[in-house]
């Protein structure tokens, strides 16, 4: 195995277990379908969930490179990275 196959696979490793939690996959989800970006809040109350747990789910999958998160002020605005997921995992939005 060369040394680029040896990175992607560790890459796609991280992205798979960032995926594992079922919140994540959710949030994701919601991205995806949204025209917009979306805040912590917005995500919050789609998933009936706190919105500590939900920044706690967007920095793993900022950190993994799933997700841009843009800062105004106090707010945060979550994005999908579409590149990330064009070159790992290209048909997975799809399937959402």
């Amino acid at each position: 195995m060369n040394i680029e196959q040896s990175k992607k696979d560790r890459r796609l490793s991280e992205i798979f277990k960032t995926l594992s939690e079922p919140n994540r996959i959710r949030i994701v989800r919601i991205l995806h379908h949204s025209d917009r970006e979306l805040t912590c809040s917005e995500i919050s109350e789609h998933l009936n969930i706190s919105k500590s747990t939900v920044s706690y789910h967007f920095k793993a999958l900022r950190q993994a490179g799933l997700t841009n998160t843009r800062q105004v002020a106090q707010t945060k605005y979550l994005s999908i990275n579409e590149k990330t997921f064009r070159e790992y995992l290209p048909s997975f939005l799809d399937s959402l």
